[in-house]
């Protein structure tokens, strides 16, 4: 991933990260630490994407569990004592 200190986008503006960005998604540097990350509009597009598919798919995992009885209903303490966490 590409880097570029915080400092350089005060001092050159927006145009700092458009010479960049098209390489990548950037990250930000500020106090010698990665404190941001700029992604295009694409990739930001396809991350959302990507995490409504992985969503929609845990749905489903959960709905054929489910329907398939793989499922138990009980309390908090029915699952403490099963897993057996009890002190």
């Amino acid at each position: 991933m590409n880097a570029i200190p915080a400092q350089e986008i005060k001092r050159r503006g927006i145009a700092a990260v458009d010479d960049l960005i098209a390489k990548g998604d950037l990250h930000v540097i500020r106090n010698n630490q990665p404190q941001y990350v700029v992604l295009s509009e694409e990739r930001y597009q396809e991350l959302i994407v990507a995490e409504q598919e992985a969503y929609y798919a845990r749905i489903r995992a959960s709905l054929e569990d489910l329907k398939e009885g793989r499922v138990k209903r009980g309390t908090a303490d029915d699952l403490i004592k099963e897993l057996k966490l009890e002190g």
